[in-house]
């Protein structure tokens, strides 16, 4: 639900969702269908528990889709940054292979690179660890590291595991609807760490 609203999926009873990104404030809830769709194929980078990736489609293909719906790079430099995309993520050599042909680990890193496709100020990760073994985990975890640290990307991640706290610079604790706990931003000048 959290997400749902951050993302404008879900439709508010009260109040205000207001994201800001690229130095602006959004009422999510106030734009109309076409705006919101359009705000979040530029603002947000949406990764699934499920990868949703689309199955008849190459990786590469899968992670150009967004960029061709956005129009926001010419066909050629799309394919291109897609295949930066999946180099960041180190799958480049299986950009031609269908997603039943690679491991679930292989899997998100491709939804990962797909949500960057139209480089996003933020990204919104849904349990993106949960159906991974430790060791893809940690991978994942560490491509997340580099996008804060390297790239400035801000990551809102909803997870069931509270051992992934220690590496985030500020987490909430949501239970059953209500905010229990949390850390605090962080005060003076702001370190580039996961969010």
């Amino acid at each position: 639900t959290f997400l749902n609203m951050i993302t404008g999926v879900d439709h508010l009873t009260s109040g205000d969702v207001i994201v800001r990104a690229k130095e602006e404030d959004i009422s999510v809830h106030r734009l109309s269908e076409d705006e919101l769709t359009l705000w979040r194929g530029k603002t947000l980078g949406i990764i699934f528990q499920s990868f949703q990736l689309l199955p008849m489609l190459t990786l590469i293909e899968n992670v150009v889709m967004p960029m061709d719906l956005c129009g926001v790079y010419q066909p050629r430099l799309s394919r291109e940054r897609a295949l930066e995309l999946l180099t960041l993520v180190e799958l480049e050599d299986q950009a031609h292979k269908l997603p039943g042909q690679i491991s679930g680990g292989q899997q998100q890193r491709v939804a990962i690179a797909r949500a960057l496709a139209n480089d996003p100020p933020i990204l919104v990760a849904d349990e993106p660890t949960g159906s991974l073994d430790s060791v893809t985990a940690d991978h994942i975890f560490d491509v997340f590291e580099h996008l804060v640290h390297d790239r400035g990307k801000t990551i809102i991640m909803v997870t069931h595991d509270n051992s992934l706290a220690p590496r985030f610079t500020r987490h909430v604790q949501i239970v059953d609807g209500e905010v229990l706990g949390g850390t605090a931003p962080a005060k003076g000048p702001r370190k580039r760490r996961m969010k």
